[in-house]
């Protein structure tokens, strides 16, 4: 499985991105970068990412700077893997 490609289709429909998250790279800033991406949003996010990929994301290991950076997001998520 291609982690990125899978972070990104789901950052795509959480936030209603119709598409636009397909074109964004590793350097794209997220939090406070998108005006989708309010606090309910990162917790629709992690929600999807727990049942599309069915890891466990504990409160204690999400900070600012795992939302920073597509690539911090799919870095945090490869680990979790």
């Amino acid at each position: 499985m291609d982690v990125n490609k899978e972070v990104l289709r789901i950052l795509d429909e959480v936030l209603s991105l119709n598409g636009r998250a397909l074109s964004f790279t590793r350097e794209t800033h997220l939090l406070g970068a998108l005006p989708e991406l309010d606090s309910m949003a990162v917790v629709a996010l992690i929600t999807s990412i727990e049942e599309r990929l069915g890891v466990m994301v504990d409160d204690d290991e999400i900070d600012g700077e795992t939302f920073a950076t597509v690539g911090a997001l799919t870095d945090f998520v490869s680990a979790k893997l």
